[in-house]
């Protein structure tokens, strides 16, 4: 599942086809009302956001409180914000509609990335890519939200 794929990016990593920022996983299954989440820990990336992005980040798309992080009556103000950063209604509706009880995802902030070849290495998984991506001023506004 993720974490397999997650490997896979990890070794891409080390061909140099994209430089992985920061990852989470999350995965629901059938029997809960909400997915569980969690941030890839030992990450080299120097880059890595703090869980406080991620937490908002998961509560936006799935309305849960994730990484201990409450999110209530600042939601709109939050989407409002994230759309800042290529993560529009667009992007929400279809992360709902493809996770959802008894699958899971894997969420990765990378740069670098060969997107053919890495498409082209993850094509034998069983996976649907959402993917958004950043300028560089928008990356640069998002590490000074949330970089650590």
């Amino acid at each position: 599942g993720a974490q397999e794929m997650l490997n896979n990016v990890y070794k891409m990593q080390n061909e140099e086809l994209i430089t992985v920022v920061d990852a989470a996983i999350v995965s629901w299954p059938k029997d809960r009302k909400t997915p569980k989440t969690k941030q890839a820990v030992n990450l080299t990336g120097a880059g890595a956001l703090d869980g406080v992005f991620w937490g908002m980040l998961f509560g936006l798309l799935f309305f849960t409180p994730g990484f201990g992080l409450t999110v209530g009556a600042a939601m709109g103000a939050l989407s409002g914000h994230f759309a800042d950063y290529g993560i529009d209604d667009v992007f929400i509706k279809r992360v709902r509609s493809e996770v959802e009880p008894g699958s899971s995802a894997l969420f990765l902030m990378t740069t670098n990335a060969v997107v053919d070849r890495v498409v082209e290495e993850l094509r034998e998984l069983d996976f649907e890519l959402v993917s958004t991506n950043l300028s560089k001023e928008q990356d640069e506004a998002l590490r000074q939200v949330f970089g650590v």
